[in-house]
Formats: structure tokens, sequence, C-alpha cells
């Protein structure tokens, strides 16, 4: 991860010497859907259908019409699901655990040629700033994963979502001249997403990493 930072600051110290033209930005609105998971989290777990939406900014990076800088602000659905079954095979509890977030995504955007309409690439990193988190029928078995519910039988140990994360981002789509454009994302979370689950009797001390894949449509205007 320290290598990431740092190839991160690096690639964005270059940007900062680059010719970034502030006075040609756009704005526009994005709206999508997330499916969501996250990594050595609840046991059993499964993903969560939710979903994103907000404003960014297309900031011009030189004197073509290819290189951007796409910073968002977004409301932003993410967790996981947890869904088991009792000892005759009836499903024993369907679980959600809803991570809601501030999300801020800093994208660097490349459009494959300076045509107006075209495929696009994107990467940067996505700071995320937790807005409430909602579990509904946690397990009877671990009612910690509960973060309002304290288990006297094991001391620290709860499901409370931690209020910010880190995490990478990566996307491609397409544009239609330069105005709506269709993307799909992919975000890996560097961050404990669950940091006090890792005392969890039998779990795994393994970070719990949250994981979006995202499919999103956007509005740019002129």
């Amino acid at each position: 991860m320290k290598k990431l930072l740092l190839a991160s600051a690096l690639a964005f110290s270059t940007l900062s010497f680059a010719q970034i033209n502030f006075k040609n930005t756009r704005f526009g609105i994005t709206a999508g859907g997330n499916y969501s998971r996250v990594q050595n989290a609840h046991n059993p777990s499964g993903p969560r259908y939710t979903v994103q939406a907000g404003a960014l900014a297309l900031i011009p990076v030189g004197k073509g019409n290819q290189f951007y800088i796409q910073p968002e602000v977004l409301y932003y659905g993410a967790g996981e699901t947890g869904k088991d079954k009792d000892v005759k095979g009836r499903d024993g509890y369907d679980a959600v655990y809803a991570n809601n977030y501030l999300s801020v995504p800093l994208y660097f955007k490349g459009y494959f040629s300076e045509a107006e309409s075209e495929f696009f690439g994107m990467i940067g990193p996505r700071f995320n700033f937790l807005l409430n988190q909602n579990v509904k029928n946690a397990p009877v078995s671990r009612p910690y994963y509960d973060p309002d519910v304290t288990d006297p039988k094991y001391p620290g140990v709860n499901g409370k979502a931690n209020s910010f994360n880190f995490g990478l981002g990566v996307g491609v789509g397409y544009s239609y001249k330069r105005q709506l454009e269709l993307a799909v994302k992919y975000d890996y979370g560097f961050s404990n997403t669950y940091p006090n689950l890792g005392k969890e009797p039998g779990g795994t001390s393994k970070g719990k990493s949250e994981q979006v894949l995202s499919v999103s449509l956007s509005y740019i205007f002129q």
C-alpha cells in the first residue's frame, strides 16, 4: 500500500506541474448502480446492490482535448449482505450490512483520441466518509455484527464500520459527443472496513476490504 500511495503522490505531483486549464472546466451530474462486497468480513456474506449519485467536474490538462482531471462528489452505497440456513435447510437469517458514504474520487481521465465521440479510461484514488451504517437481521449467533449491540461474551468485538476509508478506482467508458457518458468502474478498498471484527472468535485477522463494481451514466453540461 505504501508503494501505491507513493506512486499516487508522484503522479499527482507531476500533474500539478502540467498545464491545468481551470478556466475551461465543465460540470456535470452522474448516477448509477453499485455491486459491493466486503472481503474477509461477515460469514457467510453476499453482495449488496445499491446506488450512487452526485456531481462531477471535468478539468482539462494540457492544450489538447484528450486528458482531464475528474473529481466527483457522490452519495455512494456499499457494504454487503449475509444469508444462512438452519439445520433443516431453511433460511435462518437474511442480513443487510449497509454502509453509505460521502465519496470523493479524483480520477485522471484520458480519451483514446481527440474525437468528439470516443472511449476513455480513468484511474485515481477514492476517499469515502461514512454517512451512516445500517445493519438489519444480524444473526443471533453473532450479535456483535450489529454495531449497536454489545455482546458481553466477546468484549471489544463489534461490526462498527470505519468512519473513513481509502481506495483505488479504475474504469473504462464511452463518451457520446463529450456530453453523455457511460462508464464501468471498479473500486478496491485499502482500508480495514471493520477493524474490530478481526477479534471475532474463529475469524481472520486479515483486513476487511470493501470492493465495489459500478455502472454509471453521466451528463456533462456544455
